[in-house]
């Protein structure tokens, strides 16, 4: 068997894993690499495999840097089965076609600006229609059931806690060239105990082979106790300046689980009751399909839900989704106090531009940041103080006050990835370390080294082929 690490190699987004077996070609992931936007656009365009040859497709879960790829994946002659959990094909359903509009979008601008310098006009990576197309090669499997998808190849989810839907992929192989069975995880990405919403990562009981994140290799987060205190202490603040709290947030998970905890601490009448305002559409369609799997909630949502006779945990008396233009337009000359919920995350486009050139120079105003910010992003540039900044190609003093806030962190820290391993009653002979900067990746590594005892762990570079012994 070979695996051919072809994206998330040493960095934290792209991911993309090719295994090789019994003459079959299967594929962990197909995901988008976001970064610098010449790199960005060669990697996402000139996939490094020939896509008609993939025979199935697996998906861990459905954040653009595993999913985004997929309709380019169809569109240039992938016709197998992608199997994805019930929760992940439904986010995919909204997500995939929401990317490939911001696909045509960006070709768009960037053909007005090639022409304007007699050049080419520009394809989309792939367009909204591509999107919808490669729905129809999704299937659908739930956590703990085991299917066989190709000869010799069976594969069973189990929860991984990360986001809604989100797996950790097994795959019981009968390796016919080597002439042995083996057990290969892959862990997608792997959540925390703990998270609003979700439920705790699941344990697997032995792996041969492990394929594993490393994005908190070396770092701790914060309590969850301390991220309530956080929140309800800057509402207080802004109650008393009469200030906006905005939150920049990625629309799928992030959105969710902090709209949860405000509704939890509005319940219980911690927080003072003002408006809260979500303004995002794809949040807003996120939302619906949390909503249309209840199963997928924690003992904590379930025991909220019966305490405060509340069936909607998105949803509470001054909470709104703006959906329309003219209503997200209209915050902008709003007076405080009040919150704001916006994407991207990374505010590198989407709605929480506008709040951030509107508020960002008035010092009553706070910026919360909830997530983690990718070099060379206007959010990396804010957690790094950097003033003025430029939003529309306009500079703005930044005195507003940021936050950051880790406690939400949808990935496991150095120590729960540790521990996540000691639970294995079999560990694994043969490690790969992925989705991480090289090093946080290498201070996993000296951990499991050193508590574990774990032998043969692997970083790989990008497009390393491996032969698995």
């Amino acid at each position: 068997m070979k695996i051919t690490f072809h994206g998330a190699a040493q960095t934290v987004t792209g991911s993309q894993h090719l295994v090789e077996v019994n003459g079959y070609r299967i594929l962990l992931d197909c995901g988008l690499y976001q970064g610098k936007r010449k790199e960005a656009f060669q990697r996402n365009r000139d996939l490094p495999f020939e896509e008609k040859n993939i025979d199935a497709m697996i998906l861990s879960h459905a954040h653009i840097d595993h999913s985004g790829n997929i309709p380019s994946l169809v569109k240039n002659g992938f016709r197998g089965p992608i199997y994805a959990t019930h929760a992940t094909r439904d986010l995919a359903a909204t997500m995939l076609p929401d990317s490939g509009h911001i696909q045509e979008k960006d070709a768009e601008f960037a053909t007005k600006q090639n022409l304007k310098r007699g050049e080419q006009p520009v394809e989309p990576l792939y367009t909204q229609e591509d999107a919808y197309n490669s729905l129809s090669y999704f299937e659908s499997i739930n956590y703990g059931w085991t299917k066989q998808i190709l000869e010799g190849v069976d594969l069973t989810f189990y929860d991984a806690g990360h986001m809604l839907g989100s797996a950790i992929v097994t795959l019981d192989i009968e390796d016919r060239d080597a002439g042995r069975d083996f057990r290969l995880v892959f862990s997608g990405d792997l959540g925390r105990k703990g998270l609003p919403i979700l439920r705790d990562p699941s344990t697997i009981d032995y792996t041969d082979i492990l394929i594993m994140e490393s994005t908190y290799g070396g770092r701790v987060h914060e309590a969850m106790q301390d991220t309530a205190q956080t929140f309800k202490n800057i509402i207080q603040h802004i109650v008393k300046t009469k200030g906006v709290l905005i939150i920049p947030a990625f629309a799928v998970g992030r959105t969710q689980q902090v709209v949860y905890m405000l509704q939890k601490l509005h319940s219980a009448g911690e927080i003072p009751i003002i408006p809260i305002f979500v303004d995002s559409p794809l949040a807003i369609d996120a939302t619906a399909v949390f909503r249309m799997h209840p199963e997928a909630y924690d003992a904590d949502v379930r025991e909220y839900m019966q305490t405060y006779n509340d069936d909607d945990i998105f949803g509470f008396e001054k909470l709104r989704y703006t959906r329309k233009v003219e209503d997200s337009k209209a915050l902008n000359t709003m007076e405080g106090p009040f919150v704001v919920i916006s994407a991207s995350g990374m505010m590198e486009a989407g709605r929480i531009l506008h709040h951030l050139r509107n508020r960002i120079s008035d010092p009553n105003n706070v910026i919360l940041i909830t997530g983690w910010q990718a070099p060379n992003t206007l959010g990396r540039r804010l957690l790094d103080h950097v003033s003025p900044i430029r939003i529309f190609g306009e500079e703005h003093r930044v005195q507003a006050e940021v936050q950051k806030l880790n406690g939400l962190s949808g990935h496991a820290d150095t120590n729960e990835l540790t521990a996540w391993v000691e639970a294995m009653e079999k560990r694994p002979r043969q490690t790969f370390l992925v989705h991480g900067e090289l090093e946080p990746a290498q201070a996993l590594k000296k951990q499991l080294e050193d508590t574990l005892q774990l032998e043969r762990i692997h970083i790989p570079d990008l497009h390393e082929q491996i032969e698995v012994l």
